[in-house]
């Protein structure tokens, strides 16, 4: 009884101190990221990027007057460590929204109480699998099957090469890519010949690349993002087989450079024109593009990916988006007007949701490029 009166007297004076005052003017936003394993480098840049946009909201008096704080929970690219970091989030830190990055099996492991919590979450990754979860979930990542058609539809135009062979990591988006690339080839005129699995800390694939060969497949379509596109790239080099195309998932740039190092022109991927030097023709992307750009390369210089940065800041713009038009911080006005969201123009892409619809890329922002010299350029 004794520990719960101290508990209780302590509850109200923190209540009434300036502490718990200031409190209430701050909007705290969660993210669950992979900082350490397979999908670090690219969310690190998705943080970097979200800090960015915080810095740029707070210079301006926050969100709807409310200064924003972000707190972050390295997931180590795991989805039992994710599920830690969400509670944590959520019991410790008192997060009223999320904004999580890549690592989908651990958005997936931690949104049944997210969604109980009334939580919205804004993703890097794709959807939890269950409608009731799904309601509480916005993606910012283009759908699969755009992915999939940028490579599908430079091998059908740009080259001779009719039968193809998928390799996949074992995650959700990787899978969900292996998939739909294997329905959607015969579109294009192509034939998947081979299907070949690797993890993502296989420090060899040359056997399932040798076996692709042997079923005469004359690329590689990589479903599966980090360093494996460097060892796919430089196993292709040490087999001789110096005609095989790769084309790989889109990541971070510094990925692409490494592996256009050891497999020259034959190493292409899908990116956005964020990443390409010289593809951003819309005006309106632009405008919005030019003040994350500033502070982008001002912080880290002009030679580090902004793809995933670019990412990370429109997912923030969305959230600031959502609570002026909800003006409100709840999880459930703040997710009903996510729902409500059209044509937002962010720099990566524009961005609509709907009920029943949250995935916010609805038009294709995929190129397929070419790293030359050190930079990312269309092929």
């Amino acid at each position: 009884m004794r520990n719960r009166i101290a508990y209780a007297v302590a509850t109200v004076v923190a209540l009434s101190s300036p502490f718990a005052a200031k409190a209430e003017e701050t909007y705290k936003i969660g993210s669950s990221l992979g900082l350490t394993g397979y999908v670090a480098v690219y969310d690190r840049a998705w943080r970097d990027g979200m800090d960015l946009a915080v810095e740029a909201l707070n210079a301006k008096s926050g969100i709807n007057g409310k200064k924003v704080e972000l707190f972050v929970e390295d997931n180590k690219s795991e989805p039992q460590e994710a599920v830690v970091g969400y509670r944590k989030l959520m019991s410790v830190d008192g997060v009223q929204i999320f904004v999580s990055g890549c690592v989908s099996a651990g958005n997936f492991a931690a949104a049944p109480f997210v969604a109980k919590a009334q939580l919205p979450m804004v993703l890097c990754s794709i959807l939890p699998p269950k409608p009731e979860e799904q309601e509480w979930a916005f993606s910012t990542l283009a759908p699969a099957k755009f992915e999939v058609g940028a490579r599908y539809q430079y091998l059908k135009e740009k080259t001779d090469i009719r039968k193809v062979a998928i390799l996949h990591d074992p995650t959700p988006y990787a899978m969900l890519m292996k998939d739909i690339g294997a329905k959607m080839a015969a579109d294009y005129g192509l034939e998947v010949v081979a299907t070949e699995t690797y993890k993502q800390d296989d420090a060899d694939m040359s056997v399932q690349i040798g076996r692709a060969h042997a079923a005469g497949a004359g690329a590689i379509v990589k479903m599966g993002r980090g360093g494996s596109t460097v060892t796919v790239a430089k196993n292709i080099r040490q087999l001789g087989l110096d005609k095989m195309l790769l084309l790989s998932s889109l990541d971070d740039g510094s990925v692409f450079v490494q592996a256009g190092e050891a497999l020259g022109a034959q190493s292409l991927f899908v990116a956005t024109a964020i990443q390409l030097s010289g593809t951003m023709a819309d005006e309106a992307q632009r405008a919005v593009a030019e003040p994350f750009l500033k502070q982008w390369h001002e912080r880290y210089g002009m030679d580090r990916d902004t793809n995933a940065g670019a990412r990370g800041w429109d997912a923030i713009m969305l959230v600031a988006k959502a609570v002026e038009d909800a003006k409100s911080v709840e999880g459930p006005a703040v997710r009903a007007a996510l729902e409500k969201i059209a044509g937002f123009q962010g720099v990566m892409s524009k961005y609509t949701f709907a009920p029943g619809a949250h995935v916010g890329v609805t038009e294709n922002p995929f190129v397929v490029g070419v790293a030359q010299g050190g930079m990312l350029v269309a092929k």
